[in-house]
Order: structure tokens, then C-alpha cells, then sequence
């Protein structure tokens, strides 16, 4: 009996119907069985319906010119059979879920105009004949399959084709140079694939395709292409509307004469090894509507000509090299939508002339310049921007006042300003902003009170982090009240108590002024008493040799707790104190411990953070031997290293070790190299907690020393941490790491990744509790995988991965107050 949905049975009594259009409609079930029997059939639409099950093969339909299916939920092989419809002119499967290989039979189509079978589950290879079986054929859609194999050369033999599109399979191989003889060629669509060009001889289908004079869009993206890009691509049609070969490994500069593709109107060549100036040839693509440049090596200026781009809606050009300032040129670009020029180099002051020119781009609804060195500050031209959505400005070195002209931006839905100079008050009318649904201002130098309406009602949605002069605001920012003096009724003072008052005042400052230069007097003779300039070891008391000794049972291995680069570390008990201890006794003959001995101490002399160890003395002694002897006391860790705890060097888990109530301090970590050495001295120049680079899956393979390499490891321990899993097992090899790992089962399958010791005391059945932990995890490991990226530039920053580390812990901490309260 058929559902109500489903396509009548009686539809098949229509012997005579010529025509049957059923798309647009809900249709679902089955195809009818006995549609067969339309035999006079020209024309059959039944795409953009919920049909399900096999196709019929319909070998009765002989008068069927029209067959579609498209957009449907139709499984299993294409029937051959279909391969009998002789004058069948357009066959289109799209959008199903149809598998196995092509039957050769629909090679046998001759009239065929419209091929499409994407978005399927297709595979096998394309036939090497094919160019001899289709001589009618127009458009070839075979996108989003699993076809795999090389693009046979006969394609070029299809003189009628104006569209192939072989997107999203596993194509590989040489692009055939023979495509340059598709003459009626408007658009070829190679993208997501492996195909290969590494020479000359690879390359040469694109100076070839210089021969296809109708050509309107070429896509190479997210291939295998690489080596420099040939110029021969700035000679292709001038009728060329998009051009995109983003994604591949090719390097060398943007050709001069680009310009040639006067008709172009998007352009891509972001993820690409790009190298030098964007050309000013660029600025005359008057046509040109997006230009992605983005992750690219170009560098130098950005050229005045991009103000010419009058068409120009959207600029990505983040994650390169770009330096100096933003032209004023740019106010030009009254149809510019996007604008990022974020992680570049650039500098220059966002006040006066130039950035007021930005103000002047008035359909401008992302802004993005955060992570450059812009000085100066916030141009109060940006009121201009009535449609302005996103403002990120983060990580730069804006100074002055936070404008209230950004209170007017109506449509404005994300803030980000922290990171920089910023001071003053928080502009008041910024809670009025109904649409604001994220606002970040930490890390500045604001003051006063906070706000408590609109976006600053709910802290989830904002920060403040990092400015110690805010007060007020709502109870869960939890900030120190706002002063608010009492004001009294202003009355008259007499005159003679006034007088009366300053004299006394100007006597009470007199003595002041007399007591402290007696002091400052005093001072300087007691400076002048002690000639001894203060060390580590006038700061802390000293340990001899002896008890070091003593504790150790002569520095016995049975009191080994770790190796580290100059040395060895070793439990030690102080029986006259009653005290444990950490020692570090550096080998004296190894090249550089001396100097690794004294940079230590400067190091730890100048460092002060809750999460270091933290020293308790040194000793630089004579041991039993006569021998030098140097060491330094910590604090003992009994809890053992946060590896004891993961698994039976830089951060990693041995170098975090766990205080008796569980807490982190980071350990050997190479603390002597916080301060690089310059010609005379030790200095306090800071770049990375890294000083080697070092432990196999805990950095970055080749990056230099950084705090981005920093970002990794935290990265890496993140997923280590709460997958359970060591970077270095023996399950990661070939290309597979703990990375790849976590990005694979990413989010679908968070449950199978995460260590199973994180559910072992979750009740099954409550699906509550299991949500918000797998919420929690899904953040973390996001987190993680963000922060492990194989480039640097894709990662986060270290800072905003701080804030994000608070916000999913305070997260977790309001969902598991609201359980406690729920019970």
C-alpha cells in the first residue's frame, strides 16, 4: 500500500503522456515500479524531492530525451540499462546517494549534452576513449565522487564542451596539455585532487589553455601542484572571470602583467608559497570583486593602485609579511565588505589621515587588523561604518581612549580591542549595543567603572581580563566596588578658618618635606657602610656540601630523581631541619655547566611566577675530591612529574611536576635560557620559555624557537593530557601523529579519542552529565588541535589561547554548579 508521500502507482496507466515534471515537491518512497510504461515519455523531472530506494532502468522510455533525478535520496549502482535510451540528451543523478563505477553503456549515449552524477559515492576511472564517445556533449559534472586514475587526453577530442567540472576525487597525474584544443572551453574545475605539475612539462596545460578564447573560470585549488607559477597564466582569455590556485606548493611572484586578465573578478592564491610584492599592475583589474591573498610569503608594501579596485568587495590578506602603513588609497573602495589584513607587519598610526580613509568605506561590515604594530589611536571616522558587524583590532599598540563614536555602530555584533595601550573609561553607550553578542577588551590599561547593561551583563560573551583598574560592574566579574565619596551640601567656609587651615597645611607639608630628607640622609650613610652587592646568595640562606651530602647518602642513585642537560637531580633530606629538598648538582665536566650553573641563578634571581619550582638556595662548594662543586636547592615535588600521571624535554609532561596538592610548577625546562646572552652580561630578553628545541612530539619539527613553537607543546599536552595518548607511541608513524589523530575524529567520534578514565565515574544513563563533560572535552580538544597546527601562523596566539583556556574552564565550573544546584 503506498504512504501518502509517496509518487501514485496509476501515474504508469499514462501510456500516452509526453511530459512529467514532479520537482520542487516531498515526494518520497519509491520510484513508481510500472513508470516504465510511460513509453511515450520525452521529458521526466523528478529531482528536488525525498525519493528513495534504486533506480528502475527504464529501458521502455526509448523517446526519453530528458531524465532527472537530481537532488534526491536514491542508493545503489546506475542501472545499465540506461545506456539503451539512445536519444537521451540530458541525464542528470546529482545529489544522491548512488555508488559503484559508471556503467561503460552510458558511454554508448551519443546525443548526450548534460552529464551530471555529482555529489554520489561513484568511483572507478574515466575512460580513455571517452573523447570518441560523446561528440555532442556540452557539460560534464563528476564533482564530489571517488573516481580516481588520470584525466584521459581524448577529452580534448569533446569540441562541443563548455563545462568540465572534476572537483572533489582523487584525480592525479598531469593535467593533459591537449585541453588548450577545447575551443568552446568556458569552465574547467580541477580543484581537490592530487594532479601534479612540477615542471615545464606539467605546466604547459596552462599556457596551452591560452588557446580557449571563451574561457571564463579556471580552478586549481587544493592540488598538488608546485614550483613556480608559469607567467603564460597572465596570458590566458581577457574574457577570464575567476582564477584560483590556492592551495597548491607553487612559489615565485605574482606575474607583472596580470593585468592582461582585464575581466577577471575574483582571484585566489592564498595557502601558496607566493613570494615578493603584490605587483601595482594589480590596480588595474577594474572588475576585480575578490582577491584572496592570504597565508602567502608576499611581503613589501601594499600597493597605492589597490585603491583603483572600485568593484572590490572582499580583501583577505592576513598571514603574510605585509609592512607599512595602509594607504589612503583603500578609502576609495566604496563597495569593500571585507577587509583583513590581520598577522601581518604592518605599522603606522590608525589616527589622521590614513585610517580616517577607511571611515570612507562605507559598506564595510568586517574589519580585521588585529596582531600588526599599529600605533596611534582608534580613528573616530569608524562612526562612518554604519554596517560594520566585525571589529577586531587585537594584539596591537593602540593607545588613548577607547572612542565613544564606536557606541554608534548600531549593527556592530563583535569588539575585540584587547592587547593593547588602550586607557580611559569604557564607553558607556557600548551597552546599549543590542546586537553585541562578543566583546573583548582585556589586557589594556582601562579604568573606572565597568558597565553592567547589554554585553556586560553576561561575562561569557566578554572579557576584561588584564586591567587592574576596573571596578564595579555585575557580582560575576567579581571586581572590587567602585569608590563613590558622599557629597555634602556645599557651605561657606569663613574666611579666618580658611586662613587658619592653609597655614596649618603649609606647616604639616614643611615638616614632611624636613623628614624626608633625613631620611633619605640616613639612607645614604648606611648604603655607604656596606660595600657588598646583593646576590642570589645574600638572598637566600646557604647549604653546604656536607649536608648536601649527608642527605643524599653521598649522592647514592637511590635517591635519583631525574637527568637533566649539565647535571643530575636528587632527593634530599635536611635532618637538622627537619626538610626535603630538591637538588640539582651540575657536572662540572661538561663543557658549559658553569655557565649553565651561573645563568641559573641570574635567572631564577630575576624570575619570580607561582608556576616555577621555586629555589630555596644554591651551594658552589669543594666536594670530598677536592673537585668544584655546584648545586641548586628547590622545593621537593612528591607528587613526581605530570608524565608519572599520564603514561607508566622543552614543555612537556616529565617537565611539569605536581606539589602535594596536585598543583603544576614547570620544572627543567632550560631556565637559564630565558635570559639570552648578549656581548657583556646576562640580559632579561624574554622570547621563549624554549631555550632548546627539543623533545621528539612536544615541538614543532624545524620551527625556530618561538613562542609560537611554545603554542605547540601546549597544544600537544593539551591532547596528551586528556587523550590519554604520548605524541611518541608506538600507533603514530608515517604521516600519522597525535594531531592527525584528534583533527580525524574531530567532533563526530570525541567520545573514542578522549582518555576513557574521564567517564569511568559517569553514571551511563545520565545523559545530562555525560553532555556537559563532552561539551567540555569537544572545547579542549579544539583547543588543542588549534594550538598543534603544522604552520606557525595558523596558530593562536598565546594569549588569546589563555583567555580561551579561562572561558572553558569557567564554563565547565558553571555547568557543574548548576548540576550541584539541580540536586
Amino acid at each position: 500500500m503506498a504512504s501518502p508521500g509517496d509518487i501514485p502507482e496509476s501515474i504508469g496507466c499514462l501510456v500516452r503522456l509526453q511530459r512529467l515534471n514532479l520537482s520542487y515537491n516531498t515526494f518520497s518512497g519509491p520510484l513508481p515500479a510500472n513508470l516504465s510504461s510511460c513509453v511515450s515519455l520525452l521529458s521526466l523531472d523528478l529531482s528536488r524531492n525525498k525519493l528513495h530506494g534504486r533506480i528502475a532502468h527504464h529501458s521502455n522510455m526509448t523517446s526519453l530525451n530528458y531524465l532527472g533525478l537530481g537532488k534526491n535520496q536514491l542508493e545503489g549502482p546506475i542501472p545499465p540499462e540506461l545506456g539503451s535510451i539512445g536519444g537521451l540528451q540530458a541525464l542528470i543523478l546529482s545529489e544522491n546517494n548512488l555508488s559503484g563505477v559508471l556503467p561503460y553503456s552510458l558511454y554508448n549515449l551519443s546525443l548526450l549534452k548534460t552529464f551530471s552524477v555529482t555529489v554520489n559515492m561513484l568511483s572507478g576511472t574515466i575512460p580513455d576513449d571517452i573523447g570518441n564517445r560523446f561528440p555532442n556533449i556540452e557539460f560534464i559534472n563528476f564533482s564530489s565522487n571517488r573516481f580516481h586514475g588520470t584525466i584521459p587526453p581524448s577529452v580534448s577530442n569533446l569540441s562541443a564542451l563548455a563545462t568540465l567540472a572534476l572537483t572533489d576525487n582523487n584525480f592525479s597525474g598531469y593535467v593533459p596539455s591537449t585541453l588548450g584544443r577545447l575551443h568552446a572551453l568556458i569552465g574547467l574545475y580541477l580543484q581537490q585532487n592530487r594532479l601534479e605539475a612540477n615542471d615545464r612539462e606539467g605546466w604547459e596545460f596552462v599556457t596551452m589553455l591560452a588557446n580557449c578564447s571563451h574561457l571564463q573560470r579556471l580552478v586549481l585549488r587544493d592540488n598538488s601542484f608546485s614550483g613556480k607559477l608559469p607567467s603564460s597564466i597572465a596570458n590566458l582569455s581577457t574574457t577570464l572571470k575567476v582564477l584560483d590556485v590556492s592551495g597548491n606548493r607553487i612559489s615565485g611572484s605574482i606575474p607583472p602583467n596580470i593585468d592582461n586578465l582585464v575581466g577577471l573578478e575574483i582571484l585566489g592564491m592564498f595557502n601558496t608559497s607566493i613570494s615578493g610584492v603584490i605587483p601595482q599592475s594589480i590596480g588595474r583589474l577594474k572588475n576585480l570583486g575578490v582577491l584572496g591573498i592570504y597565508n602567502s610569503s608576499l611581503s613589501g608594501l601594499i600597493p597605492l593602485s589597490l585603491g583603483n579596485l572600485t568593484k572590490l568587495n572582499i580583501l583577505f590578506a592576513y598571514y603574510g609579511n605585509l609592512e607599512g602603513p595602509i594607504p589612503a588609497s583603500l578609502g576609495k573602495l566604496k563597495n569593500l565588505i571585507v577587509l583583513d589584513l590581520s598577522t601581518n607587519r604592518l605599522n603606522g598610526s590608525l589616527s589622521g589621515n590614513i585610517p580616517d580613509s577607511i571611515g570612507n568605506c562605507a559598506s564595510l561590515e568586517w574589519l580585521m587588523l588585529d596582531h600588526n604594530s599599529f600605533e596611534g589611536s582608534i580613528p573616530q571616522s569608524l562612526k562612518n561604518l554604519q554596517g560594520l558587524a566585525l571589529l577586531n583590532l587585537t594584539m596591537n599598540k593602540l593607545t588613548g581612549n577607547i572612542p565613544d563614536a564606536l557606541s554608534s555602530i548600531g549593527g556592530l555584533k563583535q569588539l575585540y580591542l584587547a592587547h593593547n595601550n588602550l586607557s580611559g573609561l569604557i564607553p558607556s553607550g557600548l551597552q546599549n549595543l543590542m546586537s553585541l553578542s562578543k566583546l573583548d577588551l582585556s589586557f589594556n590599561n582601562l579604568q573606572g567603572e565597568v558597565p553592567k547593561g547589554g554585553i556586560f551583563a553576561n561575562a561569557t560573551y566578554m572579557s576584561i581580563y588584564g586591567n587592574d583598574e576596573l571596578c564595579g560592574g555585575t557580582p560575576q566579574l567579581r571586581l572590587t566596588p567602585c569608590y563613590m565619596p558622599v557629597m555634602e551640601k556645599k557651605r561657606k567656609m569663613p574666611k579666618s578658618l580658611l586662613v587658619t587651615l592653609t597655614s596649618i597645611g603649609a606647616l604639616v607639608f614643611l615638616v614632611l618635606v624636613l623628614a624626608l630628607i633625613w631620611l633619605i640622609h640616613k639612607k645614604l650613610k648606611e648604603r655607604q657602610k656596606s660595600q657588598l652587592i646583593p646576590t642570589l646568595e645574600d638572598q637566600y640562606e646557604r647549604v653546604s656540601y656536607h649536608a648536601l651530602s649527608n642527605g643524599t647518602n653521598g649522592f647514592s642513585k637511590d635517591y635519583l630523581l631525574g637527568q637533566g642537560s649539565y647535571g643530575m637531580v636528587y632527593k634530599c633530606t635536611l635532618h637538622d631541619q627537619n626538610m626535603t629538598i630538591a637538588v640539582k648538582v651540575f657536572n662540572i665536566q661538561q663543557s658549559g655547566s658553569t655557565r649553565s650553573f651561573e645563568a641559573e641563578c641570574e635567572a631564577l634571581r630575576r624570575v619570580c611566577h607561582r608556576c616555577l619550582v621555586k629555589i630555596i638556595t644554591c651551594c658552589s662548594s669543594i666536594n670530598h675530591q677536592g673537585q668544584e662543586f655546584k648545586a641548586l636547592v628547590f622545593e621537593f615535588m612528591p607528587n613526581g612529574s605530570l608524565n608519572d600521571w599520564l603514561h607508566p624535554k622543552c614543555l612537556k609532561p616529565s617537565n611539569i611536576i605536581l606539589t602535594e596538592d596536585l598543583s603544576a610548577r614547570v620544572g627543567d625546562f632550560g631556565i637559564s635560557r630565558i635570559l639570552q646572552q648578549s656581548s657583556s652580561n646576562i640580559v632579561q630578553n624574554s622570547n621563549s620559555t624554549m631555550g632548546i628545541k627539543g623533545s621528539i612530539g612536544y615541538y614543532a619539527e624545524g620551527s625556530l624557537v618561538s613562542t609560537l613553537g611554545d603554542v605547540y607543546s601546549l597544544g600537544i599536552l593539551l591532547l596528551e593530557i586528556f587523550m590519554g595518548k604520548s605524541p611518541i607511541d608506538e600507533m603514530f608513524s608515517d604521516s600519522l601523529d597525535l594531531h592527525k589523530f584528534a583533527q580525524d575524529a574531530f567532533p563526530e567520534r570525541i567520545l573514542e579519542i578522549v582518555d576513557p578514565k574521564i567517564w569511568i565515574h559517569t553514571d551511563a544513563n545520565n545523559n545530562t552529565m555525560r553532555s556537559g563533560i563532552q561539551n567540555c572535552m569537544i572545547s579542549i580538544v579544539a583547543l588543542g588541535i588549534s594550538c598543534s597546527k603544522k604552520w606557525p601562523r595558523e596558530r593562536k596566539q598565546i594569549q588569546d589561547v589563555v583567555i580561551e583556556m579561562h572561558a572553558i574552564r569557567d564554563s565547565y565550573l558553571k555547568y557543574v554548579r548548576s548540576l550541584v544546584v539541580d540536586h
